[in-house]
């Protein structure tokens, strides 16, 4: 797991408006916000590299805890600390749980949706949009659960149901943004949620951050997943 500027290593900086920023890897030029602080620029495209792993990665998955899967995917190489690959990968965990927990899915065609769906997410939307993308990443894995569309009735609802409950859950917290804290928070909630309309036995046991050191802005105690911190706070 990587973390700060993908080319030198430095903090990241957030501008109040967004400027043309040519991005240090593929050169491409786009509007941004966010760069390192000694001027580097990398896109979310760049910056999501390698994240076609989490297809064989869920495939290939056991568990029945989504939690242990996101685990074991922010520890791919090409996760870091903070980034819109949580925006996939939140979803993605929740799929690879469902279908070990007994659900009937088609998990390569359903986790393409989630990949898709998710990489429109931009990085920094916890911020400048007041939606954090690993909270909409649990409404995206109900909209492919349910094959939702804008016309769908009842899986409309859930969708939009599970969003707003993960990003309540996620907003009680308050900032700075953390994506690993973010991520627990919105599959607790979806958890709840999975069990209260689908009824699938899926499980999460403690949630315990091991990367609390890697992150400058961690909540410590204000975090209820620090120092081995209970799940259930």
């Amino acid at each position: 797991m990587k973390d700060g500027c993908l080319i030198c290593g430095a903090a990241l900086e957030y501008l109040s408006d967004e400027i043309p920023m040519k991005c240090s890897i593929c050169h491409k030029t786009e509007h941004s916000k966010t760069r390192c602080v000694h001027g580097h620029y990398v896109c979310d495209e760049c910056h999501m590299k390698g994240m076609d792993s989490i297809f064989s990665f869920c495939m290939k998955s056991q568990s029945r805890d989504p939690v242990e899967i996101l685990e074991g995917m922010m520890s791919l190489p090409f996760c870091h600390m903070h980034g819109p690959e949580h925006h996939v990968m939140v979803g993605a965990a929740l799929l690879s749980a469902c279908r070990n927990a007994g659900k009937k899915i088609d998990l390569e065609h359903s986790l393409l949706q989630i990949y898709r769906r998710g990489r429109e997410v931009p990085g920094g939307s916890c911020g400048y949009w007041g939606a954090c993308g690993a909270g909409i990443s649990t409404g995206i894995f109900v909209s492919v659960l349910t094959f939702s569309s804008p016309l769908s009735e009842e899986s409309w609802g859930l969708s939009n149901l599970m969003t707003a409950r993960a990003l309540e859950r996620i907003g009680r917290y308050g900032g700075p943004r953390c994506c690993k804290r973010n991520s627990y928070l919105a599959l607790i909630e979806a958890v709840k949620l999975i069990k209260e309309y689908f009824d699938i036995p899926i499980e999460i046991k403690k949630i315990r951050c091991s990367r609390s050191s890697r992150n400058e802005q961690c909540l410590r105690k204000r975090c209820p997943f620090f120092r081995n911190a209970d799940s259930g706070s």
